[in-house]
């Protein structure tokens, strides 16, 4: 069963998430919270699998609640698509973002993704992420650039493709390598470079120079 933290300052949307979720029979909302504040002390408590974090809340916004859960992982709810506030929740360690006005279908398998450990990003959203970073958001998540010389060739190449919005098999058919291999290079990137997921190496990709605006 996939536990759920519901926060967001609408009931009525709040009530419809829960029983699209809990329909499947796999999930369970454990709480809900109505500001930011709320679910910080909420996903501290209950430990829920995946906290749905609205990213515009009183008292504490998404992006500061989702700053002082570092060890959870925070799909992020949004009524206007990839923007700096969403760009910025990202590098605060969320794992993906959603649009309040998805489809069922998607926001479950969204959840899904989430709880287990994806981070939630195409192709298309990881290249406009990448522009986002260049253009609104100066400040880096990593400083020295330096520590790419602690990446081998190989975990260099597996960063850039991570950067692209490739997943793990479609990493491992580009490099002609088994999908293990890439999984473990994967984590030897995440452990080197002190990133959280594939979203921050996403963005760390584009910080260091492997990638620029519009590749892939």
């Amino acid at each position: 069963m996939i536990t759920i933290l519901i926060a967001d300052d609408q009931p009525l949307l709040r009530t419809g998430f829960r029983t699209v979720l809990e329909r499947t029979g796999e999930m369970e909302v454990v709480g809900e919270a109505e500001n930011g504040e709320q679910a910080v002390a909420l996903a501290r408590r209950l430990r829920p699998d995946v906290v749905l974090m609205d990213i515009r809340m009183p008292m504490l916004d998404g992006i500061e609640a989702t700053k002082q859960l570092p060890s959870h992982k925070v799909l992020i709810l949004t009524t206007f698509g990839l923007d700096e506030y969403i760009v910025e929740a990202l590098r605060a360690g969320a794992s993906g973002f959603i649009t309040k006005d998805v489809p069922a279908d998607e926001l479950i398998r969204a959840v899904r993704a989430v709880a287990a450990g994806d981070a939630l990003l195409t192709p298309t959203v990881t290249r406009q992420l990448l522009d986002q970073v260049s253009r609104r958001l100066p400040a880096v998540l990593v400083t020295d650039s330096d520590r790419l010389a602690d990446l081998t060739e190989r975990e260099r190449e597996v960063l850039g493709l991570i950067a692209q919005g490739m997943n793990n098999a479609e990493i491992a058919d580009a490099l002609i390598v088994g999908e293990a291999t890439v999984k473990s290079h994967v984590s030897s990137i995440l452990l080197k470079l002190g990133l959280r997921d594939r979203v921050q190496a996403a963005i760390a990709a584009y910080e260091l120079g492997l990638v620029k605006p519009g590749s892939g």
